[in-house]
């Protein structure tokens, strides 16, 4: 019986850890499905990490090493290798290594952070012939920055996300010629940095409101069609237009890793694909807590961190407490052009000053307003100058505006202020 088991051995999982093992836990294991902690990070080696949480700029590698060099000073096991097969409501983990074979371990506590994973080429179901040259974004990374392989040198990348636009520069550093960026809606779906820096930058063109609606080639991608869309994300026939390249990148989103969550029959909210959580990232299994992008897709690991902090904290209380307070429950929906609010659920009681909401907005604000909502009643707003779907958005409540909830039920909208 273990105190406290954190799956997965990212980010997530490493600031999780170690934030229960300062909090008194020291009966801790990290199960990692990888031959190495630091997950995703590993393979991100370009810099821009870590300028909120270390006030400093890093590259991923050396991101995650901070934390791997706090998780090895410290009592907190270690499992590489190991995939876990199933996790039960009863803290039951199924796992399986070449060195142990099959085993069922149990835990007073457990923290989901397996991370997300990417949509692949049958989740959007692109036309065309099944040609060698079609990887996601995040495998390709991988091939060039880990395993040394340029994956091609004509390339089309569709989806502007952020592993996207990063692997448009690092493709042309690596002197790929990268033809043009596809993305269906009529704005980017990553951070506004990376447009200038990976795009711009390299007079790589943009092409919002268009899609690939063919993949032609026999052994390996020759050409690819493009034609922009109408506002209902169909093609426009007669804009199409062909390019010849061997290699297309998919950035088309970002899935939390849930298979394990469904086992351990955590409530699911479908506007995140992840658990439902509260206040201190508790799903809603006592004991199962969850962070990072495995509960909702962040854009910054900083955040990642901050969120894993607090469940590790909390996943450290309830051991040492074993319950939380829950005489007020309050439900926190998503309002106008608000695709999803986290957390879902705020145990009053449990806030001490102030909780903070994250959530995306599902189109581009230019001068707005985050307003906050109860029984119709404006019960919180904050201005905003600019907020655009790629980038994740918080607003701080305090005590006193909870107090102000009516019936148990608020919402986070987002409206245009008018400039007459």
């Amino acid at each position: 019986m273990h105190d406290l088991i954190v799956i997965g051995g990212g980010p997530a999982g490493l600031a999780a850890a170690m934030a229960a093992y300062e909090n008194g836990i020291n009966d801790i294991l990290i199960i990692e499905r990888d031959q190495q902690l630091g997950g995703i990070l590993n393979q991100c080696i370009h810099n821009g990490f870590g300028l909120h949480y270390f006030k400093e700029e890093l590259t991923g590698p050396e991101y995650a090493d901070r934390f791997i060099k706090k998780i090895h000073q410290t009592t907190i096991e270690v499992l590489l290798d190991t995939m876990v097969l199933e996790v039960t409501k009863e803290k039951e983990v199924h796992i399986v290594n070449k060195e142990v074979g099959y085993q069922i371990l149990k835990s007073k506590a457990i923290v989901f952070a397996m991370g997300c994973r990417e949509r692949t080429r049958g989740a959007i179901g692109i036309a065309g012939s099944r040609p060698a040259g079609i990887f996601t974004a995040g495998a390709a990374q991988r091939y060039v920055n880990m395993e040394g392989y340029l994956v091609g040198k004509k390339v089309i990348i569709l989806g502007s996300g952020d592993i996207g636009l990063i692997m448009a520069r690092r493709m042309t550093l690596e002197g790929a010629e990268v033809l043009a960026c596809i993305e269906v809606m009529p704005y980017s779906g990553g951070l506004t940095r990376n447009i200038v820096q990976c795009l711009d930058d390299y007079d790589i063109p943009l092409y919002l409101s268009h899609t690939i609606t063919d993949i032609r080639g026999k052994s390996r991608v020759e050409q690819v069609v493009v034609a922009e869309v109408d506002e209902k994300r169909q093609p426009i026939l007669g804009t199409e237009r062909i390019f010849d390249c061997d290699t297309i990148l998919l950035s088309v989103g970002l899935i939390p890793e849930n298979e394990l969550s469904r086992d351990a029959q955590l409530a699911l909210d479908s506007k995140t694909n992840g658990p439902f959580v509260y206040e201190n990232m508790e799903t809603s299994v006592p004991g199962i807590f969850a962070c990072g992008n495995v509960v909702h897709i962040h854009d910054l690991v900083d955040f990642v961190t901050a969120e894993s902090i607090r469940a590790g904290n909390s996943a450290a209380s309830f051991i040492l407490n074993h319950e939380q307070k829950t005489e007020t429950m309050l439900a926190v929906k998503n309002g106008a052009h608000v695709t999803y609010v986290v957390p879902q659920h705020i145990r009053q009681e449990n806030i001490d000053r102030r909780i903070e909401l994250f959530f995306r907005v599902n189109q581009v604000f230019d001068d707005s307003q985050i307003l906050v909502k109860s029984q119709g009643e404006i019960i919180a707003k904050q201005k905003k100058s600019y907020i655009v779907p790629g980038e994740m958005e918080k607003i701080k409540l305090s005590r006193k505006v909870l107090d102000k909830v009516k019936n148990g039920e608020m919402e986070v909208c987002v409206e245009e202020v008018s400039k007459t």
